[in-house]
């Protein structure tokens, strides 16, 4: 049986929930802001077992991206939900798994999160996580 999420994990998945909506807001193109903060040091602080980043808020979570990186304003944009859930999931699949967002992102891109959330949103956490590892596999 795979581990549950205690309630500051969740936490967690929230914040990066609504920091992919804040895109949004702040009008920048969702699949650039997806790939630049997956791949990025703002990022890598947050997979850290502990960082105060973890607690700043997805308005400032938002800012310390954007000084480390230029992303693109008034490209394509994603649903809210959509940017929401895929936030969760990839946050969720971090701390579940331990693996880095940087590989979690190799694993499932933002096109390959965007396409898929018609059919997984509705499914389990983990079971999403797993039909997204399975996709890959399959290649």
């Amino acid at each position: 049986m795979p581990r549950t999420l205690n309630g500051f994990e969740r936490q967690l998945c929230d914040i990066q929930g609504r920091l992919f909506e804040r895109s949004l807001e702040k009008k920048l193109d969702s699949s650039d802001f997806i790939e630049k903060f997956m791949n990025s040091k703002t990022c890598e602080f947050l997979d850290m077992p502990y960082d105060r980043l973890q607690w700043a808020g997805e308005e400032y979570i938002l800012e310390n991206l954007q000084e480390e990186t230029a992303v693109e304003l008034a490209g394509a944009a994603f649903g809210k939900e959509e940017l929401f859930w895929t936030g969760y999931v990839y946050r969720y699949w971090h701390l579940l798994t331990g693996e880095s967002s940087r590989d979690i992102y190799t694993q499932a891109d933002a096109k390959q999160m965007n396409d898929c959330y018609l059919g997984f949103h509705a499914l389990d956490v983990v079971m999403a996580i797993d039909n997204l590892k399975e996709i890959k596999r399959q290649g």
